[in-house]
């Protein structure tokens, strides 16, 4: 099984290297072009415009592709896990890999339509990335939860739930405005 071929973990390690790299790089193509403004703009605002929006486009693309990628193996873990010590219904592993694939498909939406191309598009794909990645973090979290104390400490299921709390606090400013 996938989960448990030596080497995998790189995929996550890998994934937020290669966001935080697309973030960080069309950033600064934007701000060296003019076309934004240094100081804290929108995620969205950094690929608007040629050439940082090909790059943009490019790596989140390649993003939501190794966000997938961490997903399923998640949810290989988490079959092989219920295997021994059943915590969690199969069916409730499934909805939330397929509530995380809909956020992976809402990032390539994102990434595809820009904001100033075609605006309703690409709020629809952020609004389809960044709720259903509330609720894949937050149904994560009860995962891990139900699995205690075998298979995660409490210590690792109050951060997952913190990081829950915390995106959902920042996911309702963000659809308001």
């Amino acid at each position: 099984m996938l989960c448990c071929m030596p080497g995998v973990a790189f995929v996550p390690a890998l994934l937020v290297s290669w966001s935080s790299a697309a973030f960080i790089i069309s950033y600064v193509i934007a701000v060296l072009a003019g076309h934004i403004e240094p100081l804290v703009p929108y995620i969205s605002d950094t690929g608007t415009k040629p050439p940082e929006s090909g790059v943009f486009g490019f790596m989140i693309n390649i993003s939501a592709l190794l966000a997938a990628i961490t997903m399923y193996i998640r949810y290989l873990l988490i079959e092989k896990q219920n295997e021994s010590s059943y915590f969690v219904r199969s069916s409730c592993n499934m909805f939330t890999l397929c509530v995380g694939l809909m956020g992976c498909t809402g990032m390539g939406i994102v990434a595809t339509f820009q904001e100033l191309a075609v605006p309703s598009v690409h709020d629809i794909g952020a609004l389809v990335a960044f709720g259903s990645g509330v609720v894949y973090i937050t149904l994560q979290s009860i995962i891990s939860y139900k699995s205690c104390p075998r298979w995660n400490t409490y210590f690792v299921c109050h951060i997952r739930m913190a990081i829950s709390v915390i995106s959902c606090i920042a996911f309702i400013p963000s659809i308001l405005y």
